[in-house]
């Protein structure tokens, strides 16, 4: 175990980081920074919420800083790519705090933004640029930015960057970067499809795990409630009104569902907001600030927030409807208990969505304790009950690990946001986007 001084940073960098309160690293920091830090390609595996932009944030800022000369024009020395908007900016507004005196200059291209301001601030050239893959490309094929000088590539969430879905714009991305470079790789989960992908972007990577694949953070606290469909308005409802000043992040399978069910809750005297694909960029982001600085208190979104939302002081996280992919589920619940808070998730499961949760704790080797309602699952222990004081709901907290007076303040915090899930009996569901 290091302390961040013992690393021989960059002056500026240092002083950075204990300004921003950093002493003591987490263990994927712990691990992964001296590597990178000598030019290794690193692949990350931890818990959401653990710190892995950090662990790629300062070694990079630290390698940038020794280059001499600035960018050239529509040129970057570093490329970060990220699967959403929100993750986008919550990763380029870490390292501008660590940058911020320095020579260093951060960028973001993502979609729902003006695309003319982007390559006009891209004309200038900049030193890191942080990007979702579609907005990048569409900049390439205008030739507003060039890759030919970036020696550092970061992949954020790299099981969902090498997913079907991504893997197409990475194969376009690739091509045009310079070599030789410097590649990491951090992500929460690793499927073993995604790992052999991923050896066509790395060069001898070091391999770190500091949690199994797919495993919630310690701190969280699960339950579910099994109920029939048309129960879970009124469940929701219930909960919430136990502690009215948390931090709540619910999660919607749909667009239309996460709009409609805000909709409901803001009539019934909620102060909820909503986002999804199919907000502006500029109504996203106007979300996340009002709750990260608690002037709403419920957040109702899709799995675009499952991986963009870095706010310490969510308290809980309800899975209104259960995600088709397993995996999702971990980093929805990881959007609480950051930064070594403990946070709660809570659960419903109707029963056509019992094979979903059967699918979610087989990933997670785990049962999620029952808080209400009789299971529907066929491999279910009455063993996974918890006592009878406990069931029918999250516990009011107080103290240092409660949801009241956390949701405010809007540091940011470098502790880091569809498909298949059938069983037998239940029919092949479309894939939608968030």
């Amino acid at each position: 175990m290091f302390d961040f001084d013992m690393l021989g940073l960059a002056p500026e960098l240092q002083r950075a980081v204990k300004e921003a309160g950093f002493t003591e690293p987490t263990p994927i920091q712990n691990q992964a920074i001296p590597p990178a830090l000598e030019g290794r390609d690193v692949m990350g595996l931890a818990q959401t919420g653990t710190g892995k932009t950090l662990a790629f944030g300062l070694p990079l800022i630290d390698h940038l800083l020794a280059e001499p000369g600035k960018p050239d024009p529509k040129t970057a020395k570093a490329l970060i790519l990220a699967p959403t908007r929100e993750l986008v900016n919550q990763i380029a507004d870490s390292l501008r705090t660590l940058t911020n005196g320095t020579k260093l200059r951060v960028a973001t291209v993502v979609g729902g933004q003006s695309i003319n301001r982007q390559i006009t601030f891209l004309a200038r050239g900049t030193d890191i640029l942080v990007a979702t893959p579609g907005r990048l490309i569409d900049l390439m094929d205008r030739r507003a930015v060039s890759l030919a000088e970036v020696r550092h590539l970061v992949l954020d969430e790299a099981d969902q960057m090498l997913d079907l879905g991504f893997i197409h714009a990475l194969r376009r991305i690739a091509p045009h970067l310079g070599t030789p470079r410097q590649t990491m790789l951090f992500s929460a989960t690793m499927p073993k499809q995604m790992e052999e992908i991923s050896r066509t972007y790395l060069t001898d990577p070091l391999r770190i795990q500091v949690s199994p694949p797919g495993k919630a953070a310690d701190k969280i606290t699960q339950s579910v409630h099994f109920l029939p469909k048309a129960d879970k308005p009124a469940k929701l409802r219930e909960i919430l009104s136990r502690d009215m000043d948390a931090l709540t992040l619910v999660f919607s399978r749909t667009k239309h569902g996460a709009e409609k069910l805000m909709k409901g809750l803001v009539a019934d005297g909620f102060n909820a907001a909503s986002i999804h694909g199919n907000k502006s960029q500029g109504q996203r982001d106007r979300a996340i600030k009002a709750f990260r600085e608690g002037t709403i208190n419920v957040l109702v979104a899709t799995d675009v927030a499952a991986r963009g939302i870095d706010i310490p002081g969510v308290a809980y996280v309800i899975n209104y409807d259960l995600p088709d992919v397993p995996d999702n589920y971990v980093h929805r619940i990881g959007r609480t208990a950051r930064a070594g808070r403990e946070g709660e998730a809570i659960a419903f499961c109707a029963p056509d969505e019992s094979d979903l949760l059967r699918q979610i704790q087989k990933v997670m080797k785990m049962e999620v304790p029952v808080a209400s309602g009789k299971s529907t699952l066929d491999d279910y222990s009455e063993a996974s009950r918890p006592s009878r004081g406990s069931r029918g709901g999250p516990r009011r907290r107080g103290g240092g690990g409660g949801a009241g007076g956390q949701g405010k303040g809007g540091k940011p915090s470098f502790k880091s946001h569809e498909g298949g899930g059938q069983g037998a009996k239940r029919p092949r569901r479309r894939r939608r986007a968030a």
